[in-house]
């Protein structure tokens, strides 16, 4: 695969510099092979499930030792871009599945056909497998993946005597518009979508009413449309979001969420764990699916995390051989729970931890059949026409600063535009 520079101008100019300066990567010493983990993983109990992993390995296998490496979500596309014009890409790399197109197109990332066991190939459904397939290859392992769900304040549910949905009998979007008036009184916001990152939740929640935005010519090529099945979650969100709550992350609705302003708030199945955390003593609160589409469709676009090797890596085989231990279903699900996600492997989601009740850990492995690859994964270009596109035309909207014309318009036009300097 050929590769494809990503850098320009000064940042160029840097990393030449910075390959130029690197020294030679590293070798087997003494015999033992050192292979470069990063992880992204941050929570407490996740980065300690992580490393706990990663000393088993090497307290097992001391010819292939494993260095962990403490990485970040913020600004990781960057850092990794560097550190392959660098020369100096970590061996196996954690991220996002929505993160690696451009790495992949551009031959940074190993195309794992032919070198993982037929164990963990089997063990993750083919849709997972879709999300880190780029071309013909494939160039990461989908581990663990999030849906969306809807904590809701049961006390306030209980009072407006709306129906309590469940995986089996999920609300349609126009009952969860019905139940978001049913709940604003009194003071209380009925719904709390925190919109300061718009982009992933409307896409992936509108895979329920068949909307994808992306399409994919006989070419190959990408177009962007905002027809009637893609606009309809957009309109649900923009009448029952309370606009207080536009600007917001996630973590940021919570003090109202418990203080009673809110009475659902939209959220990743991951925070439950800082509801957990921060709930007041005796705040009642439970996990709701989210709305399905016609026929009771509950399909969520996702972006699993996902653990790569990097093409420059001289260990290939030895990597994987510690992903397949990393991600035997008992450590899968290990991982899961210090993450408090779900894993993509059939094996770990049987896992007990995974199906109590309590903090909806059942509700959250109800959904894991119904997670498809988000639309844009495959979408070259896709981060650049998220920032500069997406993000503030859906935030206009939902604030009321534009209407549906003006958001298709902006989608369709200024988006066709950024994608296409990515497919000439």
């Amino acid at each position: 695969m050929r590769r494809r520079t990503l850098l320009t101008g000064a940042s160029a100019a840097s990393a030449a510099l910075l390959s130029g300066c690197a020294p030679a990567r590293r070798r087997a010493r003494g015999g033992e092979v050192v292979l470069r983990f990063q992880s992204l993983a941050w929570q407490k109990e996740s980065v300690e499930a992580n490393k706990r992993l990663v000393a088993e390995w090497n307290a097992a296998h001391p010819g292939i030792r494993v260095d962990y490496v403490q990485g970040s979500w913020d600004g990781v596309h960057d850092q990794l871009l560097t550190s392959f014009e660098g020369g100096e890409a970590p061996d196996i790399i954690h991220d996002a599945a929505d993160d690696l197109a451009d790495f992949a197109y551009g031959g940074y990332l190993a195309d794992l056909r032919g070198l993982l066991p037929d164990r963990l190939t089997a063990d993750i459904p083919a849709h997972s497998w879709a999300t880190t397939t780029f071309g013909d290859g494939v160039h990461g392992v989908p581990f663990l993946q999030e849906p969306r769900v809807i904590i809701a304040n049961r006390k306030l549910l209980e009072r407006a005597r709306v129906r309590i949905p469940t995986v089996r009998d999920p609300w349609s979007w126009a009952e969860f518009e019905d139940a978001a008036r049913a709940l604003t009184r009194d003071g209380t916001y009925g719904v709390a979508w925190p919109l300061k990152e718009p982009v992933a939740a409307t896409l992936g929640l509108a895979l329920s009413t068949g909307g994808r935005i992306f399409h994919r010519g006989a070419d190959g090529k990408v177009t962007v449309r905002f027809d009637a099945a893609d606009q309809r979650v957009p309109r649900a969100i923009a009448r029952t979001a309370a606009k207080s709550t536009l600007g917001m992350g996630g973590s940021d609705t919570l003090p109202g969420f418990f203080g009673g302003k809110y009475a659902m708030v939209p959220l990743g199945f991951s925070y439950r764990q800082q509801i957990v955390q921060q709930a007041p003593e005796g705040f009642a609160w439970t996990v709701l699916p989210a709305p399905a589409g016609p026929g009771g469709d509950q399909r969520q676009g996702v972006s699993p995390q996902t653990l790569s090797i990097a093409e420059d890596s001289p260990y290939r085989r030895e990597a994987v051989r510690f992903l397949d231990f990393f991600l035997r279903p008992r450590n899968m699900a290990r991982l899961a729970l210090g993450d408090w996600m779900l894993p993509t492997g059939t094996g770990a989601l049987r896992d007990r931890a995974l199906r109590t009740p309590e903090h909806g850990w059942a509700t959250g492995t109800a959904l894991a059949g119904q997670l498809r690859p988000a639309p844009a994964l495959s979408v070259r270009g896709y981060p650049e026409w998220k920032d500069k596109v997406a993000t503030p035309a859906l935030q206009e909207y939902y604030s009321g600063a534009i209407g549906r014309e003006s958001l298709r318009k902006r989608l369709i036009k200024d988006g066709g535009l950024v994608l296409a300097r990515y497919q000439r």
